[in-house]
């Protein structure tokens, strides 16, 4: 909750990868607040107040999840939405004649795009939401200890690059920059 709130101030991209681990991790706790009490909020040195406000965040994360049927798989709506917002923007800067370091980044990035759409089988429904789940795949090979093969080393910066600078295009437009 602290962390997130954080980034989706700083950071979109890097708040829906976060939201989308958090997910996983209601999951792996089976839904069950007091397991994520111990195994997550208990690891936070912060007042009983801020711990307790913790438990409702998760505990309202696990209730939309519930209600929105993705105790398996899927994202919340509301991050869907926030990726839609992303999409439509990558959309209309890839259109723009005045943002050509931005198509030129596209452009850079879009083989290994077309490759994780390809890869994805549908379930990306647009290039930004293909780069955030293979960054996503990245992070997870990360915190699994597993060496990233030269071409993916390649791929992440490309599109990592493009996803920092449509960060940093939307939230100019959301004036918080």
């Amino acid at each position: 909750m602290i962390i997130a709130r954080e980034k989706k101030k700083t950071n979109i991209a890097e708040y829906i990868l976060y939201m989308w681990q958090i997910e996983d991790m209601i999951r792996a706790n089976r839904f069950d607040l007091n397991q994520i009490d111990k195994n997550i909020i208990q690891q936070f040195d912060q007042p009983e107040e801020v711990k307790e406000e913790m438990r409702e965040w998760y505990r309202d994360l696990i209730q939309r999840m519930e209600d929105e049927g993705i105790k398996e798989k899927g994202h919340l709506q509301f991050l869907d939405s926030i990726i839609d917002e992303l999409e439509n923007l990558h959309k209309s800067l890839i259109r723009d004649p005045n943002q050509l370091e931005y198509v030129n980044a596209y452009n850079k990035a879009k083989e290994s795009i077309n490759d994780l759409k390809s890869k994805s089988q549908g379930s990306a429904r647009g290039d930004i939401e293909a780069c955030l789940q293979g960054l996503y795949g990245i992070l997870i090979l990360r915190l699994q200890q597993k060496e990233l093969n030269p071409a993916t080393k390649d791929a992440q910066a490309s599109i990592s690059n493009l996803i920092a600078m449509l960060n940093d295009k939307y939230m100019e437009r959301k004036g918080m920059q």
